[in-house]
């Protein structure tokens, strides 16, 4: 690849638009983020519609999340070194116009398998991108405005899944399941005009792009096969195939178990110039506070995208509710969330991390808790509940969302917070996409235990959530401030 344009650069865009550039910037990479997010959980308002129109099963119909899940998860990995080989600008556009040939396949598709496909392309383009913004964040922004700047791109993003399940609520019941694909074409097709204007051409830091920067391509493999075995394992659980399930689970572990041991060969040589540079730097792992905050980010992925996946599920299945009202039900707890994180943003910036994030994840397990409550009452008083412990839920995102990035990650060194940004990111939907299989696993577990009762067995399921939920907040006690470092 040639050298970018010295009139893209990061030095020349910082020279022509001033010290208003780095908000630019991240406005331009929050649009394209909120595409990227609102394809990973506004589908799960049209499953039980595509499932009736493609004659899909519980398990098959899963994946459709999964296997989105599942690509995003991987793909993250490869962030740092695409931003290093290709640059921010050639990066984030080629995961924009992916994601548009996504949404408009998706919509378009005749059958299954090629839906589940364009949903995999949303899912690479999804994962590569949501790093990015963290990146940014933590290099761009003096300490002083990291909580500020988490705070106002958290509320630009969440306000796609807030507003998303609404909208996609409605255009399902007017206009079917394939005009959810195209809701992501116009964010993209803003992003890709802001990446011409204020994305640089650089790499991250401004250096210039590397064009013999190498991908680690055996851990690529490996944390592919490793993820995929565990998902599927975790759905064939879930079907009863008892002997492939925990093949399948023991070869994902056996995998993982290979990709760490290689990734830790790969540090070696590399810090002795020897080698490429490894897929995950595990050196980050000897900071406790990356450590603390990569548990919770896990646990964390996994109760947020299995809720994401379950509660749209039990609206409709469980209480017999139509998408558009699941969708009205859910908007007052988007916009919570859309002013809880805008005003915990700028807690953070005076605040330590740790008493934030356990907060959060307090309010989050007792959200989940307290949805048992909701079955057994007059219609409108259960739609009354869920607005309420779904918004009581959201204020609990708006604590974890701007704080747990900034608190794991303030430690680093600044040359490490690219592969900070991506183990981050990785872990949280790692967790993500087994939390989606194993609300399946526990949803079809409880409705075999409790037959016709679906709503006793969705009440189990949220008590699951809400019991994992409070591990977390062991970990994030201990995600204590500490001096930056390398700054």
């Amino acid at each position: 690849m040639s050298h970018p344009s010295p009139n893209h650069s990061l030095a020349s865009l910082q020279a022509r638009h001033g010290a208003r550039y780095r908000w630019l910037l991240l406005l331009s990479v929050m649009v394209g983020t909120m595409a990227s997010v609102m394809s990973s959980t506004i589908v799960n308002v049209a499953i039980p519609d595509m499932s009736h129109h493609f004659a899909l099963g519980q398990e098959r119909a899963q994946w459709v999340t999964s296997g989105f899940m599942a690509a995003m998860t991987v793909s993250m990995l490869t962030t740092p070194w695409l931003l290093a080989r290709f640059g921010y600008r050639h990066t984030y556009s080629g995961c924009m116009w992916l994601l548009l040939a996504g949404g408009m396949v998706g919509g378009f598709a005749q059958h299954f398998p090629l839906v589940l496909l364009a949903r995999v392309a949303e899912g690479l383009a999804a994962g590569v991108v949501q790093p990015i913004p963290a990146i940014i964040i933590l290099r761009a922004f003096d300490v002083r405005e990291q909580g500020r700047a988490s705070g106002i791109f958290g509320t630009g993003v969440v306000l796609a899944p807030a507003l998303g399940p609404s909208i996609g609520g409605l255009l399902v019941d007017a206009f079917g399941w394939r005009s959810i694909f195209f809701m992501v074409v116009p964010f993209c097709l803003i992003s890709l005009w802001l990446a011409r204007r204020y994305v640089p051409t650089t790499a991250p830091g401004g250096a210039e792009v590397d064009p013999d920067a190498v991908l680690d391509w055996r851990g690529l493999l490996l944390a592919s096969a490793g993820t995929l075995c565990l998902l599927n394992g975790l759905v064939d659980l879930s079907r009863g195939n008892q002997t492939s399930a925990w093949l399948l689970l023991a070869g994902g572990a056996v995998a993982l178990l290979a990709f760490t041991v290689l990734q830790r060969h790969m540090l070696h040589r590399w810090r002795h110039a020897s080698g490429i540079a490894p897929l995950m730097n595990l050196s980050l792992f000897a900071n406790r506070r990356f450590v603390m905050g990569s548990i919770v980010s896990f646990i964390y992925g996994t109760t947020l995208f299995g809720s994401t996946y379950l509660l749209p599920v039990y609206m409709q299945m469980g209480l017999g509710m139509s998408a558009s009202l699941v969708g009205v039900i859910m908007l007052p707890a988007g916009l919570v969330l859309a002013v809880a994180i805008t005003v915990v943003g700028r807690l953070v910036d005076r605040h330590q991390t740790h008493h934030l994030v356990s907060t959060g994840m307090a309010l989050l397990a007792a959200s989940f808790a307290l949805m048992m409550t909701v079955n057994g009452h007059p219609h409108t008083t259960m739609v009354v509940l869920l607005v309420v412990w779904a918004s009581l839920g959201r204020i609990g995102l708006g604590f974890i969302v701007p704080s747990l990035n900034v608190g794991a990650m303030r430690g680093l060194h600044r040359a490490d917070i690219p592969q900070g940004a991506s183990v981050i990111n990785f872990l949280r939907m790692l967790g993500g996409a087994a939390g989606v299989s194993l609300c399946g696993i526990v949803l079809e577990w409880r409705l075999a235990v409790h037959g016709e009762n679906r709503p006793a067995a969705f009440d189990d399921t949220f008590l699951f959530l809400a019991a994992v939920c409070a591990l977390a907040l062991l970990a994030a006690w201990r995600l204590r401030d500490a001096p930056a470092q390398g700054r």
